[in-house]
């Protein structure tokens, strides 16, 4: 009895590993998730970065470029996304009213985010189709410049939010957005280097 149990058991769990491990290759080839997972390691938050990355390693394959562009992408979606939720906070009623000036002004720089990596994503675009060692330089520098904006946008709105008066739930939620899409645009400022290093 105790011998069937324990063969029992034994096939649950080759069941499950088998498909952990057909779930990490499903729609994307082995060696396209190392290369992700390897360039991740770049970047300052490495575990973000295969997490959001890793389920577009078909795509990316084993391009930096298409790595760092797609980073980007999914950056813009993030920064998107976050400017939807603090604007949906200017709702809440009972606010201070720092609060509400708080919130509309981190809407205006996350907003400025959007624009600055949405620009950044089509510097990315040039640069695969540069001609030239000077043209490629040019939209590098504007990747790499729009980039650091968006990131020193996204770590301004919480500015807004600094002091004891200010704490609450409100900060709160507005500050774990922006610390997630601070991490997305670092790692993706990272990556966009990493590639400008292999050129």
């Amino acid at each position: 009895m105790a011998k069937q149990i324990f063969y029992a058991l034994f096939l649950v769990l080759l069941s499950f590993t088998t498909t952990s491990s057909a779930a990490v290759t499903v729609g994307a080839s082995k060696r396209a998730v190392n290369f992700v997972q390897a360039s991740c390691k770049a970047t300052t938050y490495p575990t973000v970065c295969v997490n959001s990355l890793t389920s577009y390693a078909n795509s990316i394959q084993t391009s930096p470029r298409r790595l760092a562009e797609t980073a980007l992408t999914v950056t813009v979606s993030q920064a998107q996304s976050t400017k939807l939720f603090v604007s949906r906070l200017a709702r809440f009623k009972g606010l201070k009213k720092r609060e509400v000036q708080a919130i509309r002004d981190c809407v205006e720089e996350i907003n400025d985010t959007v624009d600055r990596l949405t620009k950044s994503v089509h510097e990315m675009k040039m640069c695969g189709s540069a001609k030239g060692r000077d043209q490629f330089w040019f939209h590098m520098s504007n990747a790499q410049t729009w980039t650091s904006a968006a990131l020193t946008n996204a770590n301004t709105c919480s500015d807004g939010f600094a002091g004891r008066v200010m704490d609450g739930r409100i900060k709160n939620s507005v500050r774990s957005r922006i610390v997630n899409l601070g991490r997305g645009t670092s790692n993706a400022l990272a990556l966009i280097n990493a590639f400008a290093k292999k050129y």
